[in-house]
């Protein structure tokens, strides 16, 4: 057997695309499929010129939309499947994962946003959280993890096989641009040495003995005939999502307490909003921060416990309403005055946020 490929606790200064191969290496990954896309590309290369070593593989496919039904091919046969992707990838991969939310199959998805429709920018946005959450054709029945930090990249990404196969929903990493070239200090571990007991997988397909005398048949169906048929099947599903919603549901306060306005962001916005939110309380002013780690599902109770308390709210994205949406369908019929800071495409610095949160202060 191949030593572990991290063993205790080290400290490291890496781009965000290495973290998350080697958080995938951490959480016992047995392949990778995948096409090159920028920004993410740098996970492929990182994990193939790691797993010679530690006996993983890797598949490149002739496109995006082969990689995510040969990840759905990966995990029917029991493996710790997963891709990445970014942009049109992210598009391409949606009838995919559309078929794995169908078939309850535990796919995961590395998603490093870029900037815009079609081709665009490969620089930094977050303009994928209406695809990434609801975009394939269903019921948006999959977990979504938006991340800040490198740090949060490792733990999440570990976090995300567990999820997927636990509840059997396909499940994101919800990262940008800037995380995925940026240098940033952070902590790799040994999962089962902090107590992380990574979920068995097990094969959907070619399991041992005859199915209906030895063993119950596999229904595994992504296509119905009958209507009635199709409701049951979605009823079910939407059941067990909504009971596991609670569970899987993440999030993070800063300065909420006793704030009059909190500021509502998502991923590495939050670090602009946070220092804000510092500046700010130096100056006088009641402001607090309010984060969703979870885009899907949202954490509905704790923002809607949250805005029974302020008096306003200020969503700020660097998208024009994607993450403002599902914030809205949250507090639908809250009191909460609600307000903006939409940059599509482009960084958002503390100082922008600032002079936001003092005009609607006057």
């Amino acid at each position: 057997m191949p030593e572990k490929p991290i063993q205790g606790e080290k400290r490291v200064f890496v781009t965000g695309n290495e973290v998350v191969a080697w958080a995938a290496l951490a959480a016992g990954a047995d392949i990778m499929y995948g096409y090159p896309i920028t920004p993410q590309n740098e996970i492929m290369h990182y994990w193939t010129r790691m797993i010679p070593k530690y006996g993983r593989r890797f598949l490149q496919t002739e496109d995006e939309l082969s990689a995510g039904f040969t990840t759905v091919g990966g995990v029917l046969a029991g493996r710790r499947a997963f891709t990445a992707t970014a942009g049109p990838g992210n598009t391409l991969m949606q009838e995919p994962i559309s078929m794995a939310e169908a078939m309850r199959l535990p796919i995961v998805v590395v998603v490093k946003q870029r900037g815009g429709p079609s081709t665009a920018t490969v620089i930094y946005s977050q303009q994928e959280v209406t695809m990434t959450t609801i975009g394939g054709n269903g019921e948006g029945m999959r977990v979504v993890y938006s991340t800040a930090t490198h740090q949060e990249l490792f733990d999440y990404t570990v976090k995300s096989f567990n999820t997927a196969w636990q509840y059997r929903f396909p499940t994101f990493v919800l990262g940008d641009g800037y995380q995925a070239k940026m240098r940033e200090s952070l902590v790799f571990y040994d999962p089962a040495e902090r107590g992380i007991q990574m979920v068995p997988t097990e094969p959907f397909v070619g399991r041992p003995g005859m199915p209906g005398v030895d063993r119950p048949p596999a229904h595994l169906r992504n296509t119905y005939n009958v209507e009635e048929e199709l409701y049951e099947a979605v009823k079910d599903s939407l059941a067990d999502y909504a009971k596991a919603a609670p569970e899987i549901a993440e999030h993070e306060v800063f300065e909420t307490e006793d704030a009059d306005l909190v500021i509502i962001s998502h991923g590495v916005v939050t670090r602009a909003g946070k220092v804000a939110v510092r500046e700010l309380r130096e100056q006088g002013y009641k402001v607090g921060h309010f984060r969703p780690i979870t885009l899907r599902p949202m954490p509905e109770k704790e923002m809607r416990d949250m805005a029974a308390k302020a008096k306003q709210l200020l969503v700020v994205e660097s998208s024009s309403g994607q993450f403002d949406r599902l914030v809205k369908e949250v507090l639908y019929g809250s009191r909460c005055e609600m307000f903006s800071l939409f940059r599509p495409g482009v960084g958002i610095t503390s100082e922008e946020i600032v002079v936001r949160v003092k005009e609607i202060l006057g």
